[in-house]
C-alpha cells in the first residue's frame, strides 16, 4: 500500500495543504483565504476558530481532490507563520483573536527596551532582534492592556502549534518555532527564567508549553479532528516547523553552502551553520530541524505582500476579469512590467507597506514619477523595490560578502518568471526554483515523513522528496543597471530619513 504525508502551511493569507508521495510528488493541493482582522491601526489578527475551519477545509479538499484512503496517509505536519501570539486556555480554547506576526501595537515596549539596553543584555541567548509581533512584547501589552484575558489564559501558542493542537487535542510548543520568539535561550534549545525576567513577564512563564522536537510525535488525529478534515482517526502528528525552516527544507537546505530566499509575505532570506552567528546586525538566529545546525535568518515584511496589496487597491477590476475567462491577474501585470526595460523607468518603491529593514518608522514610498509613466513603471518599481529589500538584507546577512553558489527561491515572487530573471540579474547570480506549487506543505511533508520513520533523517528525506524545476540564469549586460538602480534606492532611503518621524 502506497504511503502519503500531507503538510500544512498556515502562512499568514491562505491556509493551504498539500499531500506528497514520498518520493516528492505532489498529489493535490488546496487553500482556503484567511481573513485578516484590523480593530485599530497596528493591530492584525485572526479569529482563531475560523482558521482552523479554513485549514479543516482544506484538508478535506485535498483528500477529496487525491480519492486516497485517508488511512495510506502515513503523517500529518504543520507549518506556520512565527511569532505572533495565539493564546488559549487550559482546554484549548482561544481567549482573545490571534494575533499574526505583522502586528506592531506593541511597538513602544520595543523601544522601551532598547532604550533600557535590554536588548543588548539578552542577545548572548536569545540571538535576534527585537521586534512589535513576538510574544515577548505582545504578553507585557496584553497584561497592561488586557488583563482579563491574560488571568483566561493557560498556553501561548504559535499558529502551527494550536492547528496541531486542533488535530491532536495536546499542546505543545516545537524548537524552531520557539526557538525564534526571544522567549528562550537558544544555544541550550530551553526557555530562560533570566531572559523573561529582563522582559519583565517572569510570571508568564507558566503560559510556555512544554516543548518538542520538529520530527517528534506530539499526538494522533482526534476523532472530532478526523470528522472535520476526513483524516483518519489515529493519524500521527508531528511537531511541525516555523515556516521558514519548512521553505528551506523543500529548498533542499541541508547544507552551509546554500543560500533560500522566501519572496511571500515576509522577505526571508537565510542559510544554516552548525555555529550560531550572535550579532546585532543579523535579524534572527533560531534552532534549525535539522539536529546541530542554527538558522540564519534577515527578514522583514518587505516582500511580495506589497505587489498583493496594490493589485487589491487597483487591479481589482482585472483580477475579476481574468478569473471570468479562466487567467490571473498576475499574468497580466507580469506581461506589463515584461514589456518595460530596466533602464527605461528611474521610478524607486521603497517596499514598506507593512514594516521596514532599514528604518522602524519608514513608509512605503513611490518616488520619481512623472507624466509619461505607465502603470507598467509602477509595477515595475514594486518588482524591483522588493528585490533591492532582499538584496539590503542578504548583504546584512552576508556581512557585506557575496552569495557563493546558487540561491533557491521560494514564495510568490518564485512563480513570476520576469521577478525571478529580476533576482537573478539583480543578485547576478543563478535562482533555482524548487517543483511543487506549495513548498511550506512540502517542508511539512518532509518533516511528517521523517517523523512517520519513513525516512531515516531530514538528509535522506530532502534527497528523496526536492526536486528543482529550473535553474535561471543571471543576465550580465543587466549588472550595471541594476547596480546603479540599487545605490538610486539607498540614496532615497537616506534622503527621506529626516522625515519619516512626521508620517505617523
Amino acid at each position: 500500500m502506497p504511503k502519503y504525508l500531507l503538510g500544512i502551511d498556515n502562512g499568514g493569507t491562505v491556509a493551504k495543504a498539500g499531500l506528497f508521495t514520498t518520493d516528492g510528488e505532489e498529489i493535490a493541493v488546496a487553500g482556503r483565504k484567511t481573513e485578516m482582522l484590523a480593530p485599530e491601526p497596528g493591530h492584525s489578527e485572526f479569529d482563531s476558530e475560523k482558521l482552523w475551519q479554513a485549514t479543516a477545509a482544506s484538508i478535506r479538499a485535498v483528500i477529496e481532490q487525491a480519492a486516497v484512503d485517508p488511512k495510506q496517509i502515513a503523517a500529518v505536519a504543520c507549518a506556520g507563520h512565527g511569532n505572533g501570539l495565539y493564546l488559549v486556555d487550559k482546554q484549548g480554547t482561544p481567549v482573545r483573536p490571534a494575533i499574526y506576526s505583522t502586528d506592531s501595537r506593541a511597538k513602544d515596549y520595543i523601544a522601551r527596551w532598547t532604550e533600557q539596553g535590554i536588548d543588548k543584555r539578552v542577545l548572548p541567548k536569545t540571538m535576534q532582534s527585537l521586534w512589535p509581533a513576538q510574544p515577548n512584547a505582545l504578553l507585557a501589552w496584553i497584561r497592561d492592556n488586557e488583563p482579563d484575558v491574560l488571568d483566561r489564559a493557560g498556553w501561548a501558542l504559535m499558529c502551527k502549534d494550536y492547528i496541531r493542537f486542533r488535530l491532536t487535542g495536546e499542546i505543545y510548543a516545537e524548537l524552531t518555532d520557539y526557538s525564534g520568539t526571544s522567549l528562550m535561550n537558544v544555544g541550550t534549545g530551553e526557555y530562560d527564567a533570566e531572559v523573561l525576567e529582563a522582559f519583565g513577564i517572569a510570571e508568564m512563564q507558566h503560559l510556555l508549553p512544554p516543548i518538542r522536537r520538529s520530527e517528534d510525535i506530539c499526538g494522533h488525529v482526534t476523532s472530532e479532528a478526523a470528522a472535520a478534515t476526513g483524516l483518519a482517526e489515529g493519524t500521527p502528528v508531528a511537531g511541525g516547523l516555523f515556516d521558514i525552516d519548512a521553505c528551506g527544507l523543500a529548498s533542499g537546505l541541508i547544507d552551509e553552502t546554500q543560500m533560500c530566499m522566501v519572496a511571500g509575505t515576509w522577505s526571508c532570506n537565510q542559510y544554516i551553520s552548525r555555529t550560531p552567528v550572535v550579532s546585532e546586525e543579523i535579524f534572527m538566529t533560531s534552532r534549525y530541524c535539522l539536529p546541530g545546525h542554527f538558522l540564519m535568518l534577515e527578514a522583514s515584511p518587505t516582500s511580495a505582500s506589497n505587489l498583493e496589496w496594490f493589485l487589491t487597491q487597483f487591479f481589482e477590476a482585472e483580477r475579476e476579469a481574468a478569473e471570468q475567462q479562466g487567467g490571473s491577474v498576475y499574468d497580466l501585470v507580469n506581461g506589463l512590467v515584461a514589456g518595460t526595460k530596466p533602464e527605461e523607468s528611474a521610478v524607486v518603491f521603497l517596499p514598506f507597506l507593512f514594516g521596514s529593514n532599514a528604518d522602524p518608522d519608514a513608509k512605503a514610498t513611490l518616488i520619481g514619477l512623472a507624466g509619461w509613466h505607465t502603470r507598467a513603471h509602477v509595477l515595475r518599481a514594486i518588482y524591483e523595490g522588493v528585490v533591492f529589500g532582499h538584496k539590503a538584507h542578504v548583504e546584512r546577512l552576508l556581512r557585506g560578502g557575496d552569495i557563493s553558489g546558487s540561491i533557491c527561491l521560494t514564495g510568490g515572487a518564485a512563480r513570476s518568471e520576469v521577478w525571478v530573471q529580476m533576482f537573478a540579474d539583480v543578485f547576478q547570480t543563478p535562482v533555482a526554483i524548487p517543483s511543487g506549487t506549495e513548498l511550506g506543505a512540502l517542508g511539512a511533508a518532509i518533516c511528517a515523513g521523517v517523523a512517520a520513520g519513513c525516512f531515516p533523517d531530514y538528509e535522506a528525506a530532502v534527497a528523496a522528496m526536492v526536486k528543482n524545476a529550473r535553474t535561471q540564469q543571471p543576465n550580465p549586460d543587466n549588472k550595471d543597471v541594476y547596480a546603479k538602480k540599487y545605490e538610486r534606492y539607498h540614496n532615497v532611503l537616506a534622503a527621506l530619513g529626516p522625515v519619516w518621524g512626521e508620517l505617523g
